[in-house]
């Protein structure tokens, strides 16, 4: 069926063209983004190779708009782009497509109804037939698989459920009290932690469908597990210090599979050791990232380690001062990491026994991740006008393997963000990307947001960004900084507001904000700033500095440090970076200014917003900033949406916030403008 519409579209195209009369040079006009748009984009997952290297399986997730969430379905594209095919359909969808390594079995997870309920492992043969059930498991989550390299077994991650399944035609029982005895007692989507919520890992037997536990450990966690090429071994990390929850010091270990097996602990840095692992081709040796100690824990810049299974350490491209994930080895042994670099994000080829590293990727962009097979690489990339989608990466270039963007992207009037930088007050530069509006014409100040990103250990990059682009068609222009704290320049940058928090950030962000005015893009008198989880808590600090901003929109932020103690999920950071509040009361006053000093400090309009169940940033830090400006009488706003975590995953709720942030930033932008502001939803709608 796909090659006759493939076909009659070809033919459609040759007999127009035979026609004089119309004007093939004509090209439809482009249109502005639109909201409606959110549900068009089609969410291409990462790569997934197959063992013969001609194939590539992955998964597009699109909104359901009448059932108001997003559905994943399987997809295949063969190594040379000549062939597409979607494998799976329905309304329950599929995610973490694989490969069986005979290559005969492709599987995947789905809570379409079967035998056992909930998310499951489900196979279909390649060569065709419908999906089965493989896995039954119902006392636990699967959090994660893969094959054994024999294909006779799967390797499972699983966590144990809040509250068992209901039984078939009765009503679930009342859930019964939470008993806790943990120092680190709640996370966000998790909720809180019961004394045996620890992920562990089981061996699937295929031929008896049973699931044995791996080893012999006891409420600890145990992740990232990757077999062995040769079948011989499993590598996985695991923080197995005595109370693991008040350390930050996981390891690589590596176990025979085989049920109740003794794990080996091969690293020895009391740090975090682990990330995505991978194995060398001799099955040797394990490639993974090592970060740095538990002060600097929301600050850390991973670097390039690799350690034998004999517990041997070294240390690729030594003095590289950037961080580094996802590291994979080529057959021939040589060894990458991608790389967070200054707005960009890309493949580097690392020195096993030197300092330095290969960039393997000049083109400006974001590779989000990638799969090598075979000699063969596919990376998921994307770059400030063009959608995540799969791509060969041969000899240094990009070779586009999916186009499911294409069309939808072929309409749109998008725009580039500029690099741009300015110096601090301390003379530190910073960097920055600003994205004009559509129709910009030089000279002309718009009104202009400031977007702060969260984190703070994360990066502002050339890469698909709905919001720069929607802004870009309503006449604003959008600043975002990669403010000291981000990652992108080194450890030495990313640690220097450890204890000092709403102090450096804020002068590198108002640094950026004066280059933009100066540049002659933004309006001086038409400033607003804006942001999420980290972001909405430099929102607080910044219109707590200063007045120049008309509007503020802080998302899941916090003014009152202290108040968090306890209440959000990190505690390792309040102990370990600040201290606990009795030991050092006058610091959680001082980087809590913004709602101590709210009377003498905050003018500025602000709208606050939050997710009912986050327990990343818990919606009281947002409530008490409303409530406080309320108190005082100044305006302000509180938006509440219920059920959802610190990331939200109602399409209804997201495109909400979208109108909600637009209405706010025109109230106080664009006075006169025609459009009026959206209307919050009635009580319990």
């Amino acid at each position: 069926m796909l090659f006759k519409l493939v076909k009659s579209s070809l033919c459609l195209t040759l007999a127009f063209a035979a026609i004089p009369s119309i004007h093939a040079a004509d090209t439809p006009k482009k249109r502005d983004i639109t909201l409606d748009d959110l549900a068009k984009f089609q969410r291409v997952s990462p790569p997934t190779i197959s063992p013969d290297g001609e194939w590539i399986l992955y998964t597009v997730s699109q909104i359901d708009t009448k059932d108001d969430k997003s559905v994943g379905h399987l997809w295949m594209v063969k190594w040379d782009g000549s062939v597409h095919l979607q494998l799976t359909y329905g309304k329950e969808g599929a995610s973490s497509p694989k490969f069986s390594p005979d290559g005969r079995y492709i599987s995947f997870m789905s809570s379409r109804p079967g035998p056992a309920k909930g998310d499951q492992v489900w196979v279909m043969d390649r060569r065709g037939g419908e999906a089965e059930q493989l896995t039954n498991v119902t006392d636990q989550n699967i959090e994660g698989y893969s094959w054994s390299p024999d294909s006779k077994k799967l390797l499972l991650t699983l966590h144990p459920k809040a509250e068992p399944d209901p039984e078939e035609g009765k009503p679930p029982a009342p859930p019964k009290p939470i008993v806790i005895d943990r120092y680190h007692f709640k996370q966000d989507i998790q909720g809180y932690l019961r004394n045996d919520a620890y992920n562990a890992l089981y061996l699937w037997d295929l031929s008896t469908k049973k699931a044995e536990k791996l080893t012999n450990g006891k409420n600890v966690d145990e992740n990232e597990a990757q077999w062995s090429p040769d079948g011989k071994w499993i590598a996985f990390e695991s923080n197995q210090d005595p109370d693991p929850d008040r350390t930050d010091n996981p390891d690589i270990f590596i176990v025979e599979p085989k049920a109740g097996s003794t794990p080996k602990k091969l690293t020895t840095w009391t740090g975090p050791d682990g990330g995505h692992l991978a194995w060398s081709p001799d099955s040797q040796s394990i490639a993974y990232t090592q970060g740095a100690k538990i002060e600097l824990l929301e600050y850390s810049q991973a670097k390039p380690a690799v350690v034998t299974i004999d517990g041997k350490v070294s240390y690729p491209a030594a003095k590289f001062d950037r961080s580094v994930s996802h590291p994979y080895f080529t057959p021939d042994g040589h060894l990458s990491y991608l790389v967070a670099d200054d707005r960009n994000e890309y493949p580097a080829e690392v020195e096993m026994n030197g300092n330095g590293i290969k960039r393997l990727l000049p083109e400006q962009g974001t590779v989000m991740s990638l799969d090598s097979v075979a000699g063969h690489t596919a990376l998921l990339y994307t770059n400030d006008t063009a959608p995540p989608e799969l791509y060969a990466f041969e000899n240094g270039a990009l070779r586009k393997l999916t186009t499911h963007n294409d069309a939808l992207v072929a309409e749109l009037n998008l725009v580039s963000a500029e690099d741009i930088a300015a110096k601090d007050k301390e003379g530190v530069e910073i960097h920055g990307l600003l994205t004009k509006p559509a129709n910009y014409k030089d000279g002309s100040p718009v009104p202009m947001i400031l977007f702060i990103h969260g984190g703070p250990n994360g990066q502002d990059s050339h890469e698909f960004d709905f919001l720069r682009q929607w802004l870009a068609t309503k006449g604003y222009a959008e600043l975002n900084v990669n403010y000291r704290g981000s990652s992108g320049r080194g450890q030495d940058f990313a640690k220097a507001i450890a204890a000092d928090w709403g102090h450096y950030e804020v002068e590198d962000l108002l640094a950026c904000v004066d280059k933009a005015v100066a540049m002659g893009v933004a309006d001086p008198n038409r400033l607003a700033v804006t942001g999420w989880s980290y972001g909405g808590i430099l929102t607080d600090y910044t219109v707590a500095s200063t007045d120049r901003f008309k509007a503020g929109i802080s998302g899941a932020g916090v003014a009152n440090a202290m108040s968090f103690y306890g209440v959000d999920q990190y505690i390792q950071q309040y102990d370990n970076e600040i201290g606990p509040p009795w030991k050092n009361p006058k610091l959680y006053e001082k980087i809590s200014y913004p709602f101590l000093e709210i009377d003498k400090r905050v003018h500025t309009p602000m709208l606050f917003m939050g997710g009912s169940s986050d327990f990343n940033v818990p919606l009281i830090g947002g409530e008490q900033m409303y409530q406080a400006l309320k108190s005082l009488g100044r305006p302000t706003e509180l938006i509440v949406y219920p059920g959802q975590f610190h990331g939200f995953t109602r399409p209804s709720y997201i495109k909400d916030r979208y109108e909600r942030w637009l209405a706010w930033w025109d109230k106080y932008l664009k006075p006169n403008a025609s459009s009026s502001p959206a209307q919050p939803n009635k009580q319990g709608e």
